[in-house]
């Protein structure tokens, strides 16, 4: 179904990027790059909320489920490539781009039916933009959730800064500083999802939530094949995270983390060293005031103008190069340390194109 038709059974989508179709009264949207990791590219997130847009509208359809072609996971993120030369360029591409991408995130926080995210697999950046914001978060035993920003010498977006500043205690700030990932339990614990069911299951998961015919019974079907949530090793550590990752700055976290006794304090350290030091200085202050932010909307606002900011400088496009392109994880940072970055404050500065103006 395209997003400009009306809801009707078995019209499948004109983009092979996005397939979109109703089935009975179920709206069914799966990302279809598998070879990419079904990665967010432009088209595909203005098809996306152009299909929520028509779904909203239309009576017919009563929730949506959302999941990824092939077996590797639902999404990877974003078009990487497209940001390393729109950086390289004046920025304007990149920046449009995030633009439309955090106008969905808003869009389907919002969506006023059920909206069934499937996050199986590999669920990184853009991938947990339109998962991890959906009223309905089901992960698997194969799930891999995070926001690996910091290493490529960005920061995380998407709304990311806003669930990772809701998570318990100082979890979301390790997960974010480290650029990790964590499996189904932890992923639960930490906010990014709501139920487990194994893998072996999604397909029947699928086929009966796509013969549902009220929004009150989505939640039933769930139900219906979830499993107690696997443990939770994240959460497990969180006396170490919350006593090292809640000093009030980054070299003084890098310093608790080494002077810790947990082994895994340590590895977390040179981690965080690993990253982007600009990326690591301007992802905590941005975690920081996400915090005593309202709303997602006014979070995205705050990740646009972040965003953008990181056009302005070198980090990005070299650290895309150095996991992307050349592949030599070898990326030269400047500044190239902690100590060296000074000026995080104009990364919350107004952009000249404007705010996003998202709606409350």
């Amino acid at each position: 179904m395209s997003a400009g038709q009306g809801a009707g059974e078995g019209h499948a989508g004109g983009s092979d990027e996005v397939l979109a179709e109703v089935r009975g009264r179920v709206g069914h949207l799966t990302l279809n790059r598998p070879r990419a990791i079904n990665a967010l590219n432009h088209p595909m997130v203005r098809r996306i909320d152009e299909t929520l847009d028509a779904w909203e509208q239309d009576d017919t359809v009563v929730a949506v489920v959302v999941d990824g072609a092939g077996d590797r996971g639902l999404c990877a993120g974003g078009d990487v490539r497209m940001m390393r030369d729109s950086a390289l360029d004046d920025g304007t591409e990149a920046a449009a781009f995030w633009h439309d991408e955090y106008v969905l995130n808003a869009h389907i926080a919002r969506f006023p039916k059920p909206y069934v995210a499937l996050m199986d697999g590999v669920v990184m950046g853009g991938g947990v933009g339109v998962s991890a914001h959906g009223s309905v978060r089901v992960v698997t035993e194969r799930s891999k959730v995070g926001m690996p920003e910091a290493t490529i010498g960005f920061t995380p977006d998407v709304g990311g800064t806003f669930l990772l500043s809701r998570a318990p205690g100082e979890l979301g700030t390790h997960l974010a500083l480290t650029a990790g990932s964590v499996g189904a339990g932890d992923a639960i614990a930490l906010g990014l999802a709501d139920t487990y069911v194994p893998s072996e299951r999604l397909t029947d998961l699928t086929a009966a939530l796509l013969e549902v015919t009220s929004a009150d019974q989505v939640n039933t079907v769930v139900e219906r094949f979830a499993e107690p949530a696997p443990d939770a090793p994240l959460s497990a550590a969180r006396s170490w995270v919350d006593a090292c990752y809640s000093a009030g700055t980054a070299e003084e976290i890098v310093a608790r983390l080494r002077a810790h006794g947990a082994p895994e304090a340590k590895e977390a350290a040179e981690t965080v060293l690993g990253k982007s030091p600009t990326s690591v200085k301007v992802t905590l202050e941005a975690l920081r005031r996400a915090r005593d932010l309202p709303d997602l909307p006014a979070v995205l606002e705050q990740e646009y103008r972040v965003s953008c900011g990181f056009l302005t400088g070198s980090d990005l496009a070299e650290g895309i190069r150095a996991q992307v392109v050349d592949k030599d994880r070898d990326p030269q940072w400047d500044p190239s340390t902690l100590e060296a970055v000074t000026d995080v404050e104009r990364f919350f500065a107004p952009v000249p194109s404007g705010p996003l103006d998202l709606p409350r």
